[in-house]
């Protein structure tokens, strides 16, 4: 096809690298202040949900992320107008709704083949 393939996933993984770091350290420095062992509470595995629930499409990867993080502002909206669901159960909401998502709907999905597997050129 005329493709690099050895340069576009370096670069690829040198950006995703980036702006994984530009993202752990807005979330370090901005958002909690103070590195601690568990703060980001199970949003990687949130994530990981993400991109299963969205088939490794990232339009539709994008699109699952987004549906978790209505869930997680929905979370703290009802928290704050004071539904009368106790606390632990809106704390509770994202995660149900991740389970519920990638246990309930996706159904057998399978990763990339490639995925993994060293490039050789032939």
């Amino acid at each position: 096809m005329g493709i690099n393939v050895a340069r576009t996933r370096f670069w690829n993984v040198s950006l995703a690298g980036a702006i994984a770091g530009l993202g752990g350290a807005y979330f370090t420095l901005g958002s909690v202040g103070a590195f601690g062992k568990e703060m980001t509470a199970g949003a990687g595995f949130i994530a990981l949900a993400a991109v299963i629930f969205g088939r490794w499409d990232p339009i539709r990867a994008t699109l699952a992320a987004l549906l978790f993080g209505f869930a997680s502002n929905l979370q703290n909206v009802l928290s704050i107008i004071g539904s009368p669901v106790p606390s632990e159960f809106m704390l509770m909401l994202p995660y149900l709704v991740t389970i519920f998502a990638v246990a309930g709907l996706v159904g057998q999905s399978r990763g990339p083949a490639a995925s993994g597997k060293p490039y050789i050129k032939s």
